[in-house]
């Protein structure tokens, strides 16, 4: 049928994933680094992601494209709902002698036991496990009542400093706003701030444009959520220099 839908100009797309968050309907993907309509009767037409790309990408068009699918669109939402929820194991169901499990999943929590290192060595800061969004638990311990750091994956090369100015002080997760999905890390963090009321989110961000989309993730899980948390945001810049830092929320 003749409608309206999105349509994306890849020369011009960057990846940033700006425009996958403010598809409620989870009509778009980052695919091989570029925003994509993962299905026509999935996009409704209306617009809602265009304000959010900052290079113009996004335009409405009228062509002929499958109708919009209301009902499909909750079943896949629905879809992403579950394997995002398969993805939170309950470690307490699969460590029958205590150990064992997915050790990627296993939630645990660990203080240092000294201080000595070698020449070579330098010891990591790290207290607890998992830390990628994905996986991490929304009542894991470590996150009740606490502020929590969303870091964007490429932050730990970039500054030097990392552990001790962020693992010595906060819980953390990590994602990559460009690469993974962003509506799955909406709902899980929303679901955090529900389940374990953190006293504020500390995103710490790169520069780069689709780095942003992180602390747009981390706004549209506080509004979602139904909770009035504090957002933070660390800009840090490629050469590992801190550029910003502000409050948002």
């Amino acid at each position: 049928m003749l409608r309206k839908i999105i349509k994306i100009d890849e020369e011009l797309c960057d990846g940033c994933g700006n425009c996958i968050t403010s598809c409620h309907e989870g009509a778009l993907q980052i695919i091989n680094g570029k925003a994509k309509v993962v299905k026509e009767s999935f996009c409704d037409g209306l617009g809602a992601c265009i304000g959010e790309c900052p290079l113009n990408a996004l335009s409405i068009v009228e062509t002929d494209a499958d109708s919009f699918d209301e009902a499909a669109v909750q079943t896949h939402l629905q879809q992403i709902k579950r394997q995002n929820a398969n993805q939170n194991i309950d470690t307490r169901k699969h460590t029958p002698h205590g150990g064992g499990g997915c050790p990627s999943s296993r939630v645990m929590s660990f203080e240092k036991v000294g201080n000595e290192k070698s020449y070579n060595e330098i010891p990591s800061q790290l207290r607890q496990w998992p830390i990628q969004l994905h996986l991490v638990p929304p009542n894991a311990p470590y996150f009740m009542n606490a502020d929590i750091a969303l870091v964007a994956d490429c932050v730990p090369f970039s500054y030097g400093n990392f552990h001790n100015d962020f693992l010595t002080k906060f819980p953390i997760a990590i994602g990559c706003p460009k690469l993974d999905n962003g509506q799955a890390y909406i709902e899980k963090l929303s679901k955090i701030i529900q389940q374990s009321r953190p006293k504020s989110f500390k995103v710490v961000v790169m520069e780069v444009p689709c780095c942003s989309g992180l602390l747009q993730i981390a706004q549209q899980a506080v509004h979602s959520s139904g909770f009035n948390i504090p957002v933070e945001v660390t800009v840090i810049g490629i050469r590992g220099d801190i550029l910003i830092e502000k409050t948002i929320l």
